[in-house]
């Protein structure tokens, strides 16, 4: 595992609130503010620099990249939302090449207890407290509500090494 206390101490503080908004949002409204997308760019943007050695950090540009294409690609195709997409790719530079298969065990274990929690606050009282949501609905799932905190659990680990 490549995540390192110190690397993922830089980053916790802040992609912390931007995945609180990123998950409510997608919940609430069923899209990926761009704003959240951007901003999750620009703390890496400036964080990485501090964070990661140099050329580390611009090789982990190239991860925004090849995830951007693949999210684009499948979001054509019905597979994903635009603003999953456009958030996953964001998200991409935050995580070592060498973590990727780590992640996407912890992304698959994430989207099935973030599905599961949805549809079990959906049947619930829950509901009751924010009628308007339109994830309650949609039969499509807020994928924002699994990937924010796939990424917050990666930064997690990295703290407790």
């Amino acid at each position: 595992m490549s995540i390192d206390w110190t690397t993922a101490a830089w980053f916790f503080p802040f992609v912390l609130p931007i995945t609180i908004w990123v998950a409510w949002s997608d919940m609430a409204t069923m899209k990926i503010p761009n704003k959240a997308v951007i901003a999750m760019l620009v703390v890496f943007a400036v964080v990485g620099l501090v964070a990661l050695p140099f050329t580390e950090y611009l090789w982990r540009w190239s991860h925004f990249a090849v995830v951007l294409v693949i999210g684009f690609l499948l979001s054509s195709v019905g597979v994903v939302g635009a603003g999953d997409a456009k958030y996953a790719s964001a998200m991409a530079p935050f995580i070592a090449l060498s973590d990727g298969m780590l992640f996407m065990y912890l992304l698959g274990a994430t989207v099935l207890a973030a599905f599961a929690l949805h549809r079990g606050a959906r049947a619930s009282r829950i509901r009751e407290k924010y009628p308007h949501w339109e994830s309650w609905t949609r039969r499509e799932f807020p994928m924002g509500f699994a990937l924010a905190p796939a990424l917050l659990f990666y930064l997690l680990i990295g703290l407790l090494r």
